[in-house]
């Protein structure tokens, strides 16, 4: 959704901003803590509500979130709730991770694989796809059996295919043409 994205740039921005070097990694799993809860649409029906006031909807999820909070995050926290921006938080959370990462030269990727990659074979994978890629990658495997053979790696907006499925589609459309 490109109206959430545009919500939620200018606050992973700022945040961005105001930390610096390690405490920006040290605020993403905080980040993420919130953003799952502010995601449930239990949460998302509370801080609807106009009934409910911003500090009862903050003592909610300060309560439900176990994880100390930094004061930056805290700060955060209270600016989207009284906002009304609360929906956008996980989109929030998603753009300051893709900051801080790429500010120390490391994206996300998902790797797809028809089969499970043992914990042998994936260091040689994410150091050819490192290379292809030209940045450090932080990799999650996914297995797809739906692929038949092969992986499709997912970095941003760029997508690596070398799986059958999509040979076999290739092969499909050039014999239709």
């Amino acid at each position: 959704m490109a109206e959430l994205a545009t919500i939620a740039r200018p606050y992973a921005e700022a945040l961005d901003r105001s930390v610096k070097g390690e405490q920006a990694l040290a605020l993403i799993p905080q980040l993420q803590a919130l953003a799952a809860v502010a995601s449930h649409p239990h949460m998302q029906q509370l801080a609807d509500n106009p009934k409910v006031t911003a500090k009862q909807v903050l003592d909610v999820i300060t309560g439900v979130v176990k994880t100390p909070l930094d004061a930056k995050v805290s700060n955060l926290l209270t600016t989207v709730v009284e906002n009304g921006r609360l929906s956008a938080l996980p989109e929030v959370a998603a753009q300051f991770n893709a900051l801080v990462k790429s500010r120390s030269g490391t994206s996300d990727a998902t790797i797809e694989s028809a089969f499970p990659i043992d914990a042998t074979q994936l260091p040689q994978v994410l150091a050819a796809l490192e290379k292809r890629f030209d940045r450090k990658l932080s990799a999650s495997v996914v297995v797809d059996s739906g692929l038949i053979g092969g992986i499709r790696v997912t970095v941003g907006d760029e997508v690596l295919d070398t799986s059958v499925r999509a040979r076999l589609e290739k092969m499909r459309l050039a014999l239709m043409a």
